[in-house]
């Protein structure tokens, strides 16, 4: 049973670290060249969605890690929507 809660807790870490650094380099993008034009406003939605349903998940069965990562999924996602609605808007 500890090999099986490592192994769980390693995944978790992974998929953590994954979804911080997952949209980073956009989001950097995005703000250096001020356009967001190549960005699919469905995709966006869809992670924005995605990362809600699994924080909700996360706090309704109480999973810190599933938690915290889509919080900060959730925040990737919130700044890409936003930022593509400001550089769109400028064009």
């Amino acid at each position: 049973m500890v090999l099986l809660e490592i192994i769980r807790d390693l995944f978790g870490y992974v998929a953590l670290v994954t979804t911080i650094i997952g949209l980073m380099p956009q989001i950097y993008k995005t703000y250096k060249t001020k356009s967001a034009r190549d960005l699919s406003s469905l995709m966006l939605w869809n992670c924005f969605v995605c990362a809600s349903s699994w924080l909700i998940y996360g706090v309704i069965v109480k999973d810190k890690m599933v938690t915290i990562s889509n919080i900060l999924a959730l925040g990737t996602s919130i700044v890409l929507i936003f930022q593509k609605r400001k550089y769109d808007n400028h064009k």
